[in-house]
């Protein structure tokens, strides 16, 4: 009964999807997805990463996993690949997760050798760890040990952010030691999940040991590394040292992210810093113009926020003279208040 229940949906999901999403081939219409080298003089019949992620979708909610098999391999042949929205169709609602996850892994295990089982290993252990279930997302990580496919510290990133994010550092410490025992190093994205969140907390004891581990992997401080060290001083209100490291950053010839200034910023404010912050960010401007709208932007809203409008008014000036995108709240009060 089963299989004929499966069978039914296969056949309604491939039909539905061939009814739509065709494209023309020798004068014949077959589905994109069978179409190894698809040729279209129409756009809008391409396959794209959204059309194959609404098909897996469609497919996932039916549990027409053969369905899910082709198009899972079908899509990395046509570059579209997996995305964050891939296996969105499994939710913590779900009222059995465990057996969906089963037939999945059994699913997952046949696709194509190489880059396509892996990339698809590793787009379900992301959403798994977007819902916490760290659990169901390990047991994925030891299938992919165990049958050979490709698991390597990536494939971990996820487990070990839901970990820090729920405080949880002795288990994900814990998830680290298994990976070394399964011949896979940490690399330095893995220690920063740990730096970040100990800094996040302004456990700085903590974050110290974390570097001394880089160091000793003979890891080089990467933006992110330096990122955490400058929120870590932030939210200890030692902003005098964040900028001695955003200093040193920038003498390594590691270009900061817009959160490091933004770190700084916040940072400052928290402090009534509101000149300083204002000077700071008037001295990094005209470098970046992505960069000068993200850190004007914050700074005009947060000096709204506290009522700073001497200061406030001044930052919205130079953002219209610089001619920096403001959002629609920002322009609206800059129109009554300022212009």
């Amino acid at each position: 009964m089963l299989h004929v229940a499966r069978s039914a949906f296969k056949s309604s999901t491939v039909a539905t999807a061939a009814r739509f999403l065709t494209t023309n081939t020798c004068n014949s219409k077959i589905p994109f997805w069978e179409d190894p080298e698809p040729t279209t003089d129409n756009h809008r019949d391409a396959p794209t990463t959204d059309r194959y992620d609404a098909l897996v979708h469609s497919a996932g909610r039916s549990r027409d996993f053969e369905s899910l098999y082709s198009l899972l391999n079908a899509r990395v042949k046509q570059k579209c690949f997996n995305s964050a929205s891939t296996f969105r169709f499994v939710t913590n609602a779900e009222p059995d997760l465990a057996s969906l996850l089963d037939d999945l892994n059994r699913t997952l295990a046949r696709l194509d050798k190489g880059f396509t089982r892996k990339s698809a290993y590793d787009s379900l252990i992301i959403r798994l760890g977007k819902l916490g279930q760290v659990r169901e997302a390990m047991k994925l990580a030891d299938a992919m040990v165990a049958g050979d496919y490709g698991a390597d510290s990536r494939s971990y990133y996820p487990i070990l952010r839901a970990l820090v994010k729920k405080k949880m550092m002795k288990e994900a410490w814990d998830v680290m030691d298994g990976m070394r025992r399964n011949r896979i190093s940490p690399d330095l994205m893995s220690y920063n999940e740990f730096l970040t969140a100990y800094c996040y907390i302004g456990d700085l004891n903590s974050a110290v040991d974390v570097l001394r581990k880089i160091d000793d992997a003979g890891f080089q401080a990467d933006a992110r590394t330096y990122d955490a060290m400058v929120l870590g001083a932030c939210k200890t209100g030692k902003v005098e040292s964040a900028l001695r490291v955003i200093r040193r950053m920038i003498d390594d010839g590691v270009s900061p992210l817009y959160s490091t200034y933004g770190h700084i910023i916040c940072g400052m404010l928290r402090l009534g810093f509101y000149q300083q912050a204002v000077d700071f960010v008037v001295s990094c401007g005209g470098v970046d113009t992505s960069l000068d709208t993200e850190s004007f932007g914050i700074l005009a809203a947060r000096l709204i926020r506290s009522k700073r409008v001497e200061e406030a008014n001044f930052v919205l000036k130079e953002m219209n003279r610089r001619g920096l995108a403001m959002g629609e709240k920002l322009r609206d009060y800059y129109k009554i208040n300022v212009a």
